[in-house]
């Protein structure tokens, strides 16, 4: 994620800001990519924090105008977890949108959101025809932290979920394209195989013995649309961390150049290298205040290979190129 510039005064602001270091209420333009000082703001400012313009007065952001299904907000802590979901929310589709996904130049469908508090029982999560939903619980560190260890997760965090679900809708986007469909059988499997037998058998068997090295993440080997979803999540982390270490103007001798965008390189495999290179940075600081590695994952060489596709189709699907 960038670092934006203060439209007001010196200084930098960070995505997530509301006013300037001055008080100076401020909103981000997500055509722009930058900060403004005017209205009109996003009716769902006061209610969860969005920091989103709107199209007009008493209107809702983009962002916010996916958002078809809210939590309830009788249910315990549904707003709070709610406007934590929003932001992250948000950050993604940003992140998307430097590859012109959901923007005005992309001529296909956005994606519409269900977001609900959970109950008694829990929400259960995943992607339909375009329809993404998403439990606002997940954001509760104590829930996380129990579902990590009961899944044997080692990372699980709202931004991850979002990248995940909106992948899978994403998939289905590109469905649409034969030639992309010829293309995913060959490098991820057929897709059309029993989706809850596969998921049945995973639960019950695990991931097979190789799975290291063949899939990033155990449940990528459930099934085909599992394999995809962990994947395009893992590029948009890892594009993402390689973004926000540049944006940040720190160094590494692993950067291409002083200048250089992530979200523009066409270089699959430069990308996938550099960010991979600046996560074993990365994890060792978090070691040093005892804290879990910030990218604990091991990419294989086919892992490479499926990254790169990803790259490949994200970069371009958008638009239909």
């Amino acid at each position: 994620m960038r670092v934006f510039a203060n439209p007001v005064g010196s200084g930098s602001l960070w995505f997530d800001n509301l006013t300037t270091a001055e008080g100076v209420p401020v909103a981000y333009d997500p055509q722009a990519r930058a900060f403004v000082p005017m209205p009109p703001f996003c009716i769902n400012r006061d209610i969860i924090g969005c920091n989103w313009i709107a199209p007009e007065q008493g209107a809702f952001c983009r962002s916010c105008a996916m958002t078809a299904l809210a939590p309830d907000p009788s249910l315990p802590n549904a707003i709070p977890n709610w406007a934590q979901t929003e932001a992250a929310k948000r950050w993604v589709l940003d992140n998307l949108g430097r590859w012109h996904w959901f923007r005005p130049e992309d001529p296909g469908a956005p994606p519409v959101f269900h977001l609900l508090a959970e109950g008694k029982k829990p929400v259960p999560m995943g992607h339909i025809e375009g329809v993404v939903t998403i439990s606002v619980a997940e954001v509760d560190p104590v829930l996380v932290t129990t579902r990590r260890e009961a899944l044997e997760e080692p990372y699980r965090t709202m931004i991850g979920h979002m990248r995940h679900e909106i992948s899978h809708m994403l998939w289905w986007r590109l469905s649409l394209r034969e030639d992309f469909l010829a293309a995913f059988r060959e490098m991820f499997g057929d897709e059309r195989q029993d989706y809850t037998a596969a998921l049945q058998h995973h639960y019950q068997n695990g991931p097979p013995p190789d799975w290291k090295e063949r899939y990033l993440t155990t449940y990528a080997s459930a099934h085909p649309h599992e394999d995809w979803a962990e994947t395009a999540a893992h590029l948009l982390h890892l594009t993402d961390i390689a973004d926000s270490f540049a944006a940040s103007d720190l160094s590494s001798p692993e950067l291409p150049s002083h200048q250089w965008e992530p979200y523009a390189e066409p270089d699959a495999d430069r990308l996938i290298y550099v960010a991979a290179a600046l996560t074993v940075g990365v994890n060792h600081v978090n070691r040093s205040m005892g804290l879990p590695d910030l990218y604990p994952f091991v990419l294989s060489e086919n892992a490479r290979r499926k990254l790169a596709f990803v790259h490949d189709w994200l970069r371009r699907g958008a638009q239909g190129l």
